[in-house]
């Protein structure tokens, strides 16, 4: 057993709950925030930065770095971290008027200056444009509502598929098809966006169509799939069992860091729903549950990136995101009072994380690391955004299963 796995005695600072962790976790969102400030660009949009925080050469910029920079830091906003105007600002900005297609609608994936570079319509990429603007109206920025309703449209119009209850993936600028492809990332991804702008809007129609996705993946395909959650259909919501495209964003199998994802979105979900009865704790523990038991990587520690549909590991490289959302979702559960075993989880995965992905030096994460756990430049260059790990930190702060955004305020405060 590594040093990594040990959780017999767990350093107060990596304990749910305890006054120490509380602190340590708001040092670290603290410092991410000030180390991605950087970001910001002088002519508009934001840098991808380097280990060492300093701007990457590369000028492409993609909806997912726009939309998820642009959502953080109106988190960052909310929880008292002092200038976040500036990056919200620059994103909503960058958003209308550079990522927005105003020829066809939509969003564009990427851009390179005033050239576009990547001009496909991702459901992807549309959900985190929902995401962003929900949080930017709880952030209080002017713009927010009119992203809010753009994005609706659009995701309503082209994407959402009423029959099934699902987003379609992928269209042309012009919304010519190009494939037939289905996946759960999108999918996931949207619950999060329909219940972000659910929480800020009281729409009943955004918790409806979150709830129809999480029917799909955690009432229909966890149970008959042993709680292990394929990626990738085919046009009819089939499992498509020999797909394989980017190894990096469309891997073959299953991701279980997404099953951590979809089981904390699926609690939140039922927390706005008053918490019924209908056994979204057992489901969303099941799909938890399998994940840490299929990924956790007993040689090395750390979570497997990628498994093979029957749970057998596939890509064993160990990146930060899994991490985070794995705690993400045993924090939901601590909330509601836990178990030990997933106290244990929590401590053992903060551990790991606090050895080998925080730069504690300069803020951020590393997002990948080497067979002996040191940072490493495989699929990633430099660190790829604040997204994941900042989350980390904010959701153990709160003591909602929902409606975090709001109970942030002035959190972080100095």
């Amino acid at each position: 057993m590594t040093l990594s796995q040990k959780t017999s005695f767990p350093a107060p600072r990596h304990q749910f709950g305890t006054p120490e962790h509380r602190s340590w976790l708001i040092d670290d969102a603290r410092r991410q925030f000030g180390f991605f400030k950087a970001s910001l660009r002088p002519d508009g949009g934001f840098y991808v930065l380097g280990h060492d925080g300093a701007p990457l050469g590369h000028a492409v910029q993609e909806l997912h770095t726009t939309t998820r920079l642009v959502h953080a830091y109106a988190l960052g906003k909310l929880a008292g971290v002092d200038g976040c105007d500036a990056l919200i600002d620059a994103g909503m900005d960058y958003l209308w008027t550079r990522h927005r297609d105003a020829a066809h609608g939509g969003y564009l994936w990427a851009l390179e200056g005033d050239t576009i570079h990547d001009d496909r319509k991702l459901a992807y990429g549309h959900v985190f444009v929902l995401l962003a603007g929900a949080s930017a109206k709880l952030a209080g920025h002017p713009d927010a509502d009119r992203l809010i309703e753009d994005a609706t449209a659009v995701l309503d119009r082209h994407f959402w598929e009423d029959g099934p209850g699902l987003f379609a993936d992928e269209w042309t600028r012009d919304w010519s098809p190009f494939s037939t492809y289905r996946g759960m990332n999108a999918n996931m991804h949207g619950v999060e966006a329909l219940l972000a702008a659910y929480e800020v809007t009281g729409r009943a129609r955004y918790l409806e169509q979150a709830g129809r996705i999480l029917d799909f993946f955690i009432r229909r395909i966890g149970p008959v799939e042993d709680w292990r959650l394929p990626e990738h259909y085919t046009e009819n919501w089939q499992v498509d069992r020999s797909y394989s495209g980017n190894p990096m964003f469309r891997p073959a199998g299953t991701t279980p860091g997404h099953s951590f994802e979809l089981a904390r979105l699926s609690l939140q979900y039922w927390d706005l729903r008053g918490r019924p009865d209908d056994g979204s704790c057992a489901a969303a523990m099941a799909l938890t549950d399998r994940a840490l038991a299929d990924a956790w990587d007993a040689e090395r520690g750390g979570l497997y990136y990628t498994l093979a549909l029957g749970g057998v590991s596939a890509i064993k490289d160990r990146y930060w995101w899994p991490v985070t959302e794995a705690i993400g979702v045993l924090a939901s559960f601590l909330k509601l009072g836990g178990a030990k075993e997933q106290s244990d989880w929590y401590a053992r995965l903060w551990h790991f994380a606090d050895a080998h992905f925080i730069d504690h030096d300069r803020g951020g994460w590393y997002p990948e690391i080497d067979d002996a756990g040191h940072p490493t430049v495989t699929q990633f260059n430099g660190k790829p955004d604040i997204y994941h790990a900042v989350q980390a930190c904010l959701f153990p702060l709160t003591p909602q299963l929902s409606h975090m955004a709001t109970n942030l305020r002035g959190i972080l405060q100095e």
